[in-house]
């Protein structure tokens, strides 16, 4: 066997599928397919079956993860040890960020980086939570900021920051909403939401069949501005962060009401690989991310 056998088998044990494992490791699902296989030929015992939704371990196959999580994770020490040793030389650290939370927090976290860290560089990546998520198993970024990741024994999360989500609409919509609303309503209104996958529409979808609700969504838009401006002038409905109502320019003419029973929350955290410590200046970096004040950034 080699480490890169050991790895695939663990995401595709997280993913329950190979296509998608094959998607987060950037191979395609017939060299993934012939990995597990040569893995397998090699232990000679069955590591996964197939069901109707994607793979299982076996109990073979259970009885490895736990070898392969252990050789794994010393193979990331030692990766990660070498890259702080580069690091040290090169004093650069990576960091990932939703685009939302990068153009607010973005600038204090880089001016405080350059008053500590002078003689060091800060690499800002931006993009969805679910590709920073990706982005650090793989190893591109080392440490990032997600929104409601999913668990993951490859990563490690820390809760920064809770907001919740409220139902927006235009300030023409008649009738007007009352100013709370409850989840178990959230079906009556047209509602213009993100398409799978997105994280506020995991969120808001796990919500709703927790509470027995079908809701009515009559477009799918990926992107924030777009859905503001398409709900307000279509008489429709939304379900964001009460702080992306301060991203549309002129929001004047938008309103919102909060949702109860249960309230919405969401959940930035701060995501690191779960193999060891962090590298001197990645660690600084997140110190300097858990010393800002959050709620400046999303009032």
């Amino acid at each position: 066997m080699d480490l890169r056998q050991i790895r695939y088998f663990i995401v595709v044990c997280e993913m329950r599928s190979l296509s998608r494992a094959g998607e987060v490791l950037g191979v395609s699902q017939p060299s993934l397919s012939r990995q597990i296989q040569l893995l397998e030929a090699e232990l000679r015992h069955h590591l996964l079956v197939r069901t109707g939704r994607g793979v299982e371990p076996t109990e073979a196959g259970l009885r490895f993860l736990e070898h392969a999580k252990t050789l794994d994770a010393m193979a990331q020490h030692a990766r990660q040890d070498m890259r702080a040793f580069r690091a040290a030389a090169q004093d650069k650290v990576r960091l990932g960020m939703p685009h939302r939370v990068a153009r607010r927090m973005a600038p204090h976290i880089v001016q405080s980086f350059r008053r500590l860290h002078p003689d060091a560089a800060l690499t800002l990546a931006e993009g969805l939570s679910s590709e920073m998520n990706e982005w650090l198993v793989k190893g591109r970024v080392d440490l990032a900021l997600l929104y409601d990741p999913p668990s993951s024994s490859l990563l490690r999360f820390e809760s920064i920051y809770r907001e919740d989500l409220v139902l927006a609409y235009g300030k023409a919509c008649r009738p007007v909403p009352p100013p709370r609303v409850r989840a178990r309503d959230l079906g009556r209104y047209p509602l213009v939401l993100p398409s799978a996958p997105n994280t506020i529409r995991a969120l808001v979808d796990r919500t709703c069949r927790e509470v027995n609700v079908t809701l009515d969504v009559v477009a799918e838009v990926d992107v924030v501005h777009t859905i503001l401006e398409t709900m307000a002038k279509e008489g429709m409905f939304t379900i964001i962060p009460r702080s992306a109502l301060s991203d549309m320019a002129g929001q004047d003419f938008l309103a919102f009401s909060s949702i109860v029973e249960p309230v919405i929350m969401n959940n930035l955290t701060l995501a690191t690989p779960a193999s060891g410590p962090l590298p001197a200046l990645a660690e600084a970096t997140a110190q300097i991310i858990r010393g800002l004040e959050m709620k400046q950034f999303f009032a």
